[in-house]
């Protein structure tokens, strides 16, 4: 069977294979029935719609023709490492790393923090326009998470509030 477009193929078995993880890793849990859901009812039928979905891109990348065959191009390192680093530094300065002496920096510096390092990944991007994104978003989060939420974590720097 010939392989009609490479994006879609790819993106099948990616989609069926986390919808799958999920749908197992969820029967770890008591999943209920419809009437009395248990824990594990949610992450099960959202695993199984996944995996339906991504059986049915599969589908369609063998039987549907594309033009060129949809190749899957070079991929983009520095993206994926910008953003990769920029959520493992927004949970470094969320929480800290007490075994490296690095004291949690809070939320808002966290957020601020994510959204300049991964925003350095896109060609051509501009510092005003992230510091008015970052603002915007450490803003909603704070209402979100604190204020109407009641969350209690860190929101600054434990230097600063002791």
């Amino acid at each position: 069977m010939k392989i009609k477009s490479q994006k879609d193929f790819f993106s099948g078995l990616l989609f069926m294979g986390i919808g799958v993880a999920f749908a197992l890793g969820a029967t770890s849990y008591n999943v209920g029935i419809a009437a009395r859901m248990g824990p594990g009812y949610f992450p099960l039928i959202l695993g199984i719609l996944m995996a339906v979905l991504g059986a049915g891109v599969l589908f369609k990348s063998l039987t549907i023709e594309t033009p060129s065959g949809d190749k899957i191009g070079r991929w983009a390192w520095r993206p994926l490492v910008y953003i990769i680093l920029a959520n493992l530094v927004f949970g470094v300065m969320l929480g800290g790393l007490p075994s490296l002496n690095i004291p949690a920096m809070g939320m808002i510096l966290g957020i601020y923090a994510l959204t300049f390092i991964a925003s350095v990944a896109e060609p051509g991007w501009k510092v005003k326009n992230t510091f008015i994104l970052a603002t915007i978003l450490a803003v909603g989060s704070y209402i979100a998470f604190v204020v109407l939420l009641k969350l209690q974590f860190a929101v600054w720097p434990t230097f600063i509030t002791g």
